[in-house]
């Protein structure tokens, strides 16, 4: 059994069997009664493309759950945060090995990022297809 994360959205257009719904994206401390008081709670709202394959009836403006599995999850921070430390840190060591030059080992560990992110954008279409959205109707 997967565990499933779910947020809440709203439709805002469809075309097909995509849909664009709108989420809020809300901090952990947005749900705290003293968030008024301490002004640290934060929220977004953002906009996420959901293929509709179970086939629901859906109108503009309704009410749905938005549903990403956990492994999908754990995938993004992987590609995220996880991978891009373990680059700079491997070429900072490596840079400094060869350089000794701590500013222009720094230098060289942050450039070491560019191809990193060049290949996740050239390999956007294929994250597309594996971070898959589904939703579930609001009872």
């Amino acid at each position: 059994m997967t565990n499933n994360i779910k947020h809440l959205g709203i439709v805002e257009s469809i075309n097909g069997s995509r849909l664009k719904v709108r989420i809020v994206q809300a901090s952990a401390c947005a749900a705290c009664s003293a968030k008024s008081h301490c002004h640290v709670s934060e929220s977004k709202e953002k906009m996420i493309d959901v293929y509709n394959k179970q086939g629901l009836s859906c109108t503009i403006g309704e009410k749905v759950w938005v549903v990403g599995t956990s492994s999908m999850s754990m995938k993004a921070v992987l590609l995220a945060f996880v991978i891009p430390f373990l680059v700079v840190v491997l070429s900072l060591v490596i840079a400094l090995r060869l350089t000794g030059n701590e500013a222009g080992s720094a230098l060289i560990c942050l450039c070491a990022l560019i191809p990193y992110y060049l290949i996740i954008y050239m390999c956007r279409h294929k994250l597309d297809r594996t971070f898959v959205f589904t939703l579930e109707t609001v009872a």
